[in-house]
C-alpha cells in the first residue's frame, strides 16, 4: 500500500493560466481519486495537436487555468472506492475517452463510443461529483479530457486506463494513448485494406503516418501520402509510403490524378486532415464497386460534405471512426503487445524529447510544424 494513499500529494504541474500563453510549472494539490478513479504517477506524456488546439482557444470556450496532456504513460499510485481491476504498480496508459463495460456502446463489438466516458472537451471537473482533484492555493484548476498528464500526479476515471505489459517501455509506448492509435485503428479496423490493395492517405502528420503504418503492416503494395507539404514526403517512406502525390502539382481534382494513377480508383482511402475538401476527395478517389474510405480529421463545425449521390450507389463507402474503433480498456493493451512482438513500429514516431521543465519547447516545435511526437519525460 502506497504511503500517500488517501492523503493529498503536492507535486508539480505544467499550468496553463491563459489561452497562448506559455504553460508555468507550479506546485499543485492532487486530491486523492474518490469512487471508480484511479490516482497515477505520470513518468512521460507528449504533445499532441489537440492540446495546442484548446491550448490556444481560438475556436471554442476557453476553459482556465487549465492542466492540458492526455497522451501518456504512468503508473498507479492509488485506487478509489469500487476500483478492481487496477492496483497500485500497475502500468497503464490514460486515454482521453474510456470504456465503461455497462452501456450500450461498451457492450456492442461494434462500437467504442462509451455513453458515460465519451470525449468531452468542455469538461473540466470529474465525471463523478463534478470537482476538480487539482487545486493551488485552495483555488481549482481545471481538468483536461479527463486525462490531465501535464503534472506528476493525476486522476482519472477507471474507465480511461488501459492497463498495459510492464516490461512496454512507457517513453516509447505512451504514443500509443492516442494519435498513433487514431490512425493506425483507422486502417486496420476500418477501412480493412487486403494484403497487395492500393491505400491513399491524405495528410502526413502523425496520425496519417499511423495510418500508413496500419497500411503497411496489412500488406498493401501501394500506399499513396497526399500533402500540400512536400517536405513531409522523404519522412513518410519510412512510415511504408511508396508514392506521394501534392495536390498544387496538378490541374485537375486530386481525386481525378489519383483514379488515373491506379486504374480507376484506390481500394482504400484514410483521410487524417479535417478539410472538407480532403474529405471529399479522400471519398471520390476510392474506386467504384469495393472502395472504402474513411474519415480521421475533425471537420470545422459549419462544414458540409458535399458529393453526387451515383458515387455512392456505385458501390462506393464511406465510414467514419472514432479513436480508430479502439476500446481504450479492452484494446489498446493488444495495440502496445504489437509493439512488443516488433509488428508496429513506435520509434520512428518520436522526433525530440524534452524535459518536463522544457515543455514549452514542445508547443515550440508543434507551432512550427518540427517533428511529429516530442515525449516529455517527468523526471528532469
Amino acid at each position: 500500500m502506497s504511503s500517500t494513499q488517501g492523503q493529498v500529494i503536492r507535486c508539480k504541474a505544467a499550468v496553463a493560466w491563459e489561452a497562448g500563453k506559455p504553460l508555468v510549472i507550479e506546485e499543485v494539490e492532487v486530491a486523492p481519486p474518490q469512487k471508480m478513479e484511479v490516482r497515477l504517477k505520470i513518468l512521460f506524456t507528449s504533445l499532441c495537436h489537440t492540446d495546442v488546439y484548446f491550448w490556444e482557444a481560438k475556436g471554442q470556450t476557453p476553459l482556465f487555468p487549465r492542466i492540458f496532456g492526455h497522451e501518456a504513460g504512468g503508473i498507479v499510485e492509488s485506487v478509489g472506492e469500487g476500483v478492481t481491476d487496477l492496483k497500485p504498480g500497475d502500468h497503464v496508459l490514460p486515454v482521453f475517452t474510456g470504456e465503461c463495460k455497462e452501456c450500450r456502446h461498451c457492450k456492442s463489438a461494434e462500437s467504442n463510443m462509451c455513453d458515460l466516458l465519451r470525449i468531452n472537451t468542455d469538461r473540466g471537473v470529474m465525471i463523478g461529483d463534478g470537482k476538480s482533484r487539482f487545486s493551488k492555493d485552495g483555488k481549482p484548476i481545471h481538468h483536461f479530457l479527463g486525462t490531465s498528464t501535464f503534472s506528476e500526479y493525476t486522476v482519472t476515471h477507471v474507465g480511461c486506463l488501459a492497463k498495459i505489459n510492464p516490461k512496454a517501455p512507457l517513453e516509447t509506448v505512451c504514443v500509443v494513448s492516442c494519435g498513433i492509435s487514431t490512425g493506425l485503428g483507422a486502417t486496420l479496423n476500418v477501412a480493412k485494406p487486403t494484403k497487395g490493395s492500393t491505400v491513399a492517405v491524405f495528410g502526413l502528420g502523425a496520425v496519417g503516418l499511423a495510418a500508413a503504418e496500419g497500411a503497411r503492416i496489412a500488406g498493401a503494395s501501394r500506399i499513396i501520402g497526399v500533402d500540400l507539404n512536400p517536405s513531409r514526403f522523404d519522412e513518410a517512406k519510412k512510415f511504408g509510403v511508396t508514392e506521394f502525390v501534392n495536390p498544387k502539382d496538378h490541374d485537375k481534382p486530386v481525386q481525378q490524378v489519383l483514379a488515373e494513377m491506379t486504374d480507376g480508383g484506390v481500394d482504400r482511402s484514410v483521410e487524417c486532415t479535417g478539410n472538407v475538401n480532403a474529405m471529399i476527395s479522400a471519398f471520390e478517389c476510392v474506386h467504384d464497386g469495393w472502395g472504402v474510405a474513411v474519415l480521421v480529421g475533425v471537420p470545422n463545425k459549419d462544414d458540409a460534405f458535399k458529393t453526387h449521390p451515383v458515387n455512392v450507389l456505385n458501390e462506393r463507402t464511406l465510414k467514419g471512426t472514432f479513436f480508430g474503433n479502439y476500446k481504450p480498456r479492452s484494446d489498446i493493451p493488444g495495440v502496445v503487445e504489437k509493439y512488443m512482438n516488433k509488428e508496429l513500429e513506435l520509434e520512428k514516431f518520436i522526433t525530440h524529447k524534452v524535459s518536463f521543465s522544457e515543455i514549452n519547447k514542445a508547443f515550440d516545435y508543434m507551432l512550427r510544424g518540427e517533428g511529429l511526437r516530442c515525449i516529455i519525460s517527468m523526471e528532469n
